[in-house]
């Protein structure tokens, strides 16, 4: 089932997604990705793809980010336990197959 949402309402709810995972820096990508099969990246790369090239990869992670990847890494990103790694692995893994894609 599809279920349409106003561009306004969509809008307004994915503002307020990107500012909810700007202020929430204690939930790392990794283990977003372990979970639900995206994270902050994920959000940039679609808004870039959806853009047609007017945004590039870069401009859209900082967009998200409220800075530069690179900056927020540094201040945020601590690095991933085998056990996170495993389990955004896992989830890939999931993502490919509910699309229906192989390997």
């Amino acid at each position: 089932m599809t279920v349409e949402i106003d561009d306004r309402l969509a809008a307004a709810a994915f503002r307020r997604l990107v500012e909810h995972l700007r202020m929430r820096t204690d939930a790392p990508n990794v283990d977003l990705m372990g979970l639900a099969g995206f994270c902050r990246n994920c959000l940039a790369d679609w808004v870039s793809e959806a853009s047609e090239g007017a945004v590039d990869r870069d401009q859209a992670r900082e967009t998200i980010y409220g800075m530069p990847q690179s900056e927020w890494k540094a201040r945020h990103q601590a690095p991933a336990t085998p056990d996170q790694l495993a389990r955004m692995e896992a989830s890939v893994t999931l993502n490919k197959t509910l699309r229906g894609e192989k390997g």
